[in-house]
């Protein structure tokens, strides 16, 4: 593990709200790809919430859907898988990007028509990983689309990785940390220890975020060679 890799995971264990996050790297053998993802809450209705697996693809669900309150920002599709190409995200732009791939487009396209979520005062930022296996070697975007500094605008930043060491991973998250409001990520996506299998790379991870505002957490390994991908997920709370 790099020491900077290392310092970064010091700094997410003491991190007690970055938000939600997305980590895209190598496994330690060098042969899989790994894309985490993980969500955190600190209102009722944020964390009334868990991962469900459906093959290749993740979604959120409420725990208790009695208590949902709005939907709208916290219910989506957050893992999707089409041939070849592997896409994580924060939120419906899941959707956009498979949409906008199947008709010919590309994610920077697709991301080009969606902004930060509405949720004043904190306009959470859209973060989103696109890794295709299409050209040989594995090719990952990161993005981040943020409520600008000076104004209401939206500020899109993208990421784009071709080479990964292995056991280390790329982490964006949609939180700097706590605050009302709470501030946005801000720099490159951050050098991150991958550290283990498919369940120890759950663990490491899991166990870094803040125990009080973690909710669910996933992690899936892609073959290089063959494609195929597994997943598994942590719920703290179970389905009623």
């Amino acid at each position: 593990m790099s020491e900077i890799a290392r310092n970064n995971l010091q700094a997410l264990q003491a991190n007690p709200y970055p938000g939600r996050g997305i980590i895209v790297g190598l496994d330690e053998t060098g042969e899989r790809l790994v894309q985490v993802y993980w969500i955190m809450g600190r209102s009722p209705n944020s964390r009334n919430r868990i991962f469900v697996a459906d093959g290749g693809a993740v979604r959120t669900e409420a725990a208790d859907p009695a208590k949902v309150a709005d939907p709208s920002l916290i219910i989506y599709n957050a893992l999707a898988e089409l041939t070849g190409v592997y896409i994580a995200t924060n939120g419906d732009q899941t959707d956009t990007i498979v949409q906008a791939i199947l008709a010919g487009g590309d994610a920077r396209v697709a991301l080009a028509t969606r902004c930060y979520e509405p949720d004043a005062p904190n306009y959470t930022p859209r973060i989103s990983a696109l890794c295709s296996l299409r050209y040989g070697r594995p090719v990952v975007e990161m993005s981040i689309l943020k409520r600008s500094a000076w104004g209401a605008g939206c500020d899109r930043q993208f990421f784009v990785y071709e080479s990964f060491d292995a056991g280390l991973g790329r982490c964006l998250t949609t939180y700097a940390g706590d605050g009302d409001p709470l501030p946005s990520f801000e720099g490159e996506p951050k050098l991150m220890p991958l550290t283990g299998d498919i369940d120890g790379v759950l663990n490491s991870v899991w166990t870094a975020l803040n125990e009080e505002n973690r909710i669910s957490l996933a992690v899936k390994f892609i073959h290089l060679k063959t494609g195929d991908s597994t997943v598994r997920i942590v719920n703290k709370y179970e389905k009623v």
